[in-house]
């Protein structure tokens, strides 16, 4: 969480990691063609903070990550488990470039949160 943090403080880091994500794919780009990114980046980042609250056992951002699971699903907004891999390591070449401190230990952290995300995005598939 503090790498996050250390992240959001630059105004290019969510930025940043669309560009890198939306070059993995023209599917991914037609996924985002319509998409306000001031809203997006917020939504994003809340997202981000959820997901190491959820990993930490907090009951409401648990609660918060269903419904991001449901929304995420086949019947809606039809994420592909195939482009979460893209989506992590888009997410990853970002934050080493914003965060002053990364490490081997930060990225693994990183790692480790986002990876129990994917994986529960991924049973409501």
């Amino acid at each position: 969480m503090d790498s996050l943090e250390r992240c959001a403080k630059a105004k290019e880091f969510l930025p940043t990691f669309y560009a890198n994500f939306m070059s993995s794919s023209e599917e991914v780009r037609e996924k985002f063609r319509h998409t306000n990114f001031d809203r997006q980046n917020r939504m994003l980042l809340n997202s981000l903070r959820l997901a190491g609250d959820a990993v930490a056992g907090d009951p409401q951002a648990l609660k918060q990550l269903i419904e991001r699971g449901e929304t995420h699903s086949r019947n809606h907004l039809n994420i592909e488990p195939r482009l979460y891999e893209s989506w992590l390591e888009s997410l990853l070449r970002a934050a080493h470039q914003f965060d002053e401190h990364w490490d081997y230990e930060v990225e693994a952290a990183w790692r480790l949160v986002l990876s129990h995300v994917i994986r529960h995005m991924l049973r409501y598939y």
